[in-house]
This record gives C-alpha cells, sequence and structure tokens, in this order.
C-alpha cells in the first residue's frame, strides 16, 4: 500500500510504496530531502513528523530515542506506517547547488602531530559556501575523502584541517607526498550543517578533535557581529599540546559576544591547570538548565549521541539542536 508524504515548507507531495524508505521514495519522485550517509549514520536527513508514524527495521545510530519521542526521524530508514506529514529543519537555510572545479594546494602544514593544515586556491572568484558545510576532494581512482572548510568564505582560499591516518592512502600516502602547486579536484559545497541566526539564542559549541572545522568556519562569520548571540566553545582534545588552534581562539575575545572558551582534555598531564573529561561532561557541570540554548555538536559520533541524551535531560530543545556527527558522516559519504 501506497502512503503519501507531504513537505510542509515546499508544499510538495510523493508517494511512498511498500518496501521503500522516504527518502528513497522522495528521490524517485525527483523531490529534494537532504542526505548524506543513507545508513542512518550522520542524522542530515533528519525530518520532523507533523502528523503521521514511521517505523525501522533497525533503529538508526544518529537517532536517539529521545529524537524519536519528540517527533524526529531519519527518511534514509524510516518506512510510514500511514500518511505522514513532515517538515525539514534545514530548508530553513538555503544552500548553494555543489558542482566539481579544479583547486591547488596553497599550503601544507602541520598543527600538531596528526593533524594537517591544508589551504586550497580556488579560481576566482572563489567558492559560495555557507560556513559549517563540507567539500570532497576527488581522488585520481574517482573515489573522495571528505573535509569541512574551516575558515568563512572570503576571496578564494580556503582553510581545511585534515586529520591523519597512519598509514591512510590519502592522508599519509598522497597527501603526505604533496606539494604546494599541485592540483585537485574538488566537489562542494557539500552537508547542510550550519549556523541558524533565525534561533537567536545563547550558542553552546561542542567539538572533539578536528570537529572544531566547521565550528571555527561558523565562529568567524560571526566575529565582529553586532547580532552574535552569547557564545560558550568546548573543544574536547586528549592532551595540551592536540590544541592545535587554542591561540586564534583565545583570540576571538572581544570579537564575539560574552565568548567563552572551554578546552577540556581526555589525557590532560598533571600540569594542566583546566577542565579534564569530556565535553559533554563540561557542559552538564556548567548547566543545570539548557531550555534557552542553541547546541551545535561537531565531532566524534559516540560523543554526539551521548551528548544529545545528557544535554536533552537538562532541558535541551531537539528543536534548536544541530549535528555533524563529523568521522562517521564523513567516512560514509567518501564510501558512498
Amino acid at each position: 500500500m501506497a502512503y503519501r508524504v507531504h513537505i510542509l515548507e515546499t508544499d510538495e507531495a510523493f508517494h511512498v510504496e511498500d518496501g521503500e524508505s522516504v527518502l528513497q521514495a522522495a528521490e524517485r519522485s525527483a523531490v529534494t530531502l537532504p542526505h548524506e550517509c543513507t545508513f542512518g549514520g550522520c542524522g542530515t536527513c533528519r525530518i520532523k513528523l507533523e502528523s503521521g508514524a514511521v517505523a525501522y527495521d533497525e533503529f538508526p545510530m544518529a537517532l536517539t530515542p529521545e529524537e524519536a519521542a519528540e517527533g524526529y526521524a531519519l527518511a534514509c530508514q524510516a518506512r510510514p506506517l500511514g500518511d505522514l506529514c513532515i517538515s525539514v529543519a534545514s530548508s530553513r537555510q538555503s544552500f548553494p547547488e555543489p558542482r566539481r572545479l579544479p583547486a591547488t594546494i596553497q599550503r601544507l602544514e602541520r598543527y600538531c602531530d596528526d593533524v594537517i593544515h591544508l589551504t586550497l586556491a580556488l579560481p576566482e572568484p572563489g567558492l559560495d559556501y555557507v560556513p559549517g558545510q563540507y567539500m570532497n576532494v576527488v581522488l585520481p581512482d574517482g573515489e573522495t575523502r571528505s573535509f569541512s572548510m574551516a575558515s568563512a568564505p572570503a576571496g578564494n582560499l580556503v582553510d581545511f584541517h585534515v586529520r591523519r591516518i597512519p598509514g591512510g592512502r590519502y592522508t599519509d600516502l598522497w597527501l603526505g607526498q604533496a606539494q604546494a602547486g599541485a592540483g585537485v579536484e574538488i566537489e562542494a559545497p557539500l552537508g547542510v550543517f550550519s549556523y541558524h541566526e533565525e534561533d537567536w539564542r545563547p550558542l553552546i559549541m561542542m567539538a572533539t578533535g578536528t570537529g572544531i572545522a566547521p565550528i571555527k568556519a561558523i565562529l568567524e562569520s560571526l566575529l565582529d557581529n553586532e547580532d552574535c548571540p552569547p557564545v560558550t566553545l568546548y573543544w574536547g582534545m586528549r592532551t595540551e599540546a592536540d590544541l592545535y588552534l587554542r591561540d586564534v581562539i583565545e583570540g576571538w575575545a572581544g570579537r564575539l559576544y560574552e565568548f567563552n572558551f572551554v578546552p577540556v582534555l581526555s589525557r590532560a598531564g598533571a600540569d594542566w591547570q583546566g577542565r579534564r573529561g569530556h565535553v559533554q561532561q563540561a557542559v552538564m557541570e556548567d548547566h543545570e538548565d539548557l531550555s534557552e540554548h542553541a547546541i551545535y555538536l561537531c565531532g566524534a559520533p559516540e560523543m554526539i549521541q551521548q551528548a544529545k541524551r545528557l544535554l536533552a535531560a537538562r532541558g535541551a530543545s531537539l528543536d534548536h539542536m544541530y549535528a555533524d556527527s563529523f568521522t562517521f558522516q564523513h567516512a560514509l559519504a567518501a564510501a558512498g
């Protein structure tokens, strides 16, 4: 039996046949829904069920029971149990169309032992993208590797933070031998992780590892902005030496409204005077009530899954919680 799906924001409608997911039916009907991994691992295809219900063959990794209870679903895995009316949160933001274009390596340098700072020069006038989005680097054999833009749009230079994988075919072999001036092909911009200006709530930004890259791009776009709400940034790393952007971030004081930077180390040395443990624990220690905040999560999928549950228990609004499951999402995007 076919069920009708109506998208609230666009007034589009399509039918889902037996055995299809909402996303599969949308694609068959030439209706665009944001998505990336298609395996339920990234959360990009999150929708809100305004009416109706869905079921899953297997409950998806990027959705928490708390989100499901609030009416959220992942279109790539959800199978309707009747007619649906849905809304798509990312439809509030307009994203440029992705395209393939040539780029040139402008700079390669090490930030720390396992993070490479890569700067690409793009053809003038540069790349139109929304801070928080990412690109695919297209390898000679057609495979791709995905990296978030780590700088706000400005001219034709774009920064990236590349986590080095020992023995990795791209980060250790190809990129390890690359030099400034080498050409690459990219596909960009991709993804829907972005700042939601319409919320105008105090911001809590939580990042682990190179998940700081899209957060950096978003916060750079808010520097010296009179409409910037209060910002607290929690960045989780293992050791003090891993805080490769510490000086840059501390330099944002006075340029972001009521900016508070909280580095959190999971393997801190005896001399570390700051916070220890994990970012989600630090946020819980600092905030008894999160009902008035907008929260951005970027980094390890384990952190994001745990953080969603903990923050919801402190009243955080799932309508104002945005996540980029950095490692898992981008690995799946590349595999796809």
